[in-house]
């Protein structure tokens, strides 16, 4: 009986260390991999690979599962209120270390979208790609600052014709 709680309690502290060493491993790699999806829709857009990345949603998709996998890990969202700003501030109070990467992919998954949805729509329209690389930045570091810039040089784009 002794021997089974012992082995039971070594089992529960080796996936208590793996889940941390994979949250750090798996937020990396995201955050890492993001960044050179960027590069390519920035640099080099009508790149045969960039092509297939802004057409169908593959890296938000892909994001989403690791998504996922924190929102399951970090137990129940259904305590929290979600339609005050306390039951947000609260939410974020109680963070842990999953929940926040969570919110992290969150961030990374749609700002990304929007950013290939930029490039898709520019060059639909035409627009000469180093006019939207100042957006594009500012989707990857502020999100909707990004897309307010090129909803403005779109609209003063298709005032000058």
């Amino acid at each position: 009986m002794f021997k089974t709680k012992i082995k039971i309690l070594f089992w529960y502290i080796v996936i208590l260390f793996l889940k941390d060493i994979l949250t750090n491993f798996i937020f990396n790699l995201c955050n890492i991999t993001i960044l050179l999806f960027w590069g390519l829709i920035i640099f080099l857009p009508k790149f045969h690979f960039t092509l297939k990345i802004i057409k169908f949603p593959w890296v938000p998709i892909i994001i989403g599962v690791f998504y996922s996998y924190f929102i399951i890990l970090s137990g129940t969202l259904s305590d929290f209120d979600f339609t005050s700003l306390e039951g947000i501030l609260e939410l974020f109070k109680k963070a842990t270390p999953e929940s926040a990467a969570a919110g992290w992919l969150h961030y990374l998954a749609f700002d990304f979208w929007v950013g290939c949805w930029i490039v898709r729509h520019s060059q639909k329209k035409k627009l000469n790609h180093g006019i939207i690389v100042l957006p594009l930045l500012g989707t990857l570091m502020l999100g909707p600052v990004g897309l307010i810039l090129y909803g403005m040089i779109f609209l003063f784009n298709n005032l000058k014709k």
